[in-house]
């Protein structure tokens, strides 16, 4: 008799991980963070299984007192049927009311936006981590790439003293 293989929850927090937007942290700085919901379609849900998205360019803007999710590429589903998603369709931020009203009024000040940092599977359902941000000055960028490369030079000798 075959063996059913029942499916495995992951179990590191790497593992639920659907996509990082890794250019977010480089371009902007992050002042405060909100776990949201997505609203998704069935294909969308079954590309973002296959890791089939990117949210490099997204960004986040509102509408009509509510949050969509611009630019997120969740690429169709090979195995769905011809009522498949479009891959850069506006998709709704699932948030409480007053954590959107307080999300618009930061919108509103100068040089404040809100940009997706990563998307991950919690408790079976897609979440989406957003971060109110405010874009970096060139001399802050480069101030991060030499602590950057002050970190990976510490590293190379710590591993190269060990051996």
């Amino acid at each position: 008799m075959a063996e059913r293989r029942k499916h495995s929850k992951p179990t590191s927090g790497e593992e639920n991980i659907i996509a990082r937007n890794k250019k977010a942290r480089f371009e902007y700085e992050v002042l405060d963070t909100f776990e949201a919901g997505i609203a998704l379609l069935g294909s969308e849900v079954k590309s973002l299984r296959n890791r089939d998205v990117n949210i490099n360019d997204a960004f986040v803007r509102p509408r009509r007192e509510e949050l969509w999710l611009l630019g997120a590429n969740i690429k169709p589903y090979a195995q769905a049927t011809i009522v498949n998603h479009e891959p850069l369709r506006p998709r709704k931020i699932l948030l409480h009311r007053r954590e959107i009203l307080r999300i618009v009024s930061r919108i509103a000040e100068r040089g404040h936006t809100v940009v997706p940092l990563k998307m991950y599977w919690k408790h079976g359902k897609a979440k989406v981590l957003i971060g109110l941000v405010r874009g970096k000055r060139t001399y802050d960028k480069r101030e991060t790439i030499k602590k950057r490369d002050a970190k990976r030079d510490m590293e190379r000798a710590l591993r190269r003293r060990n051996r």
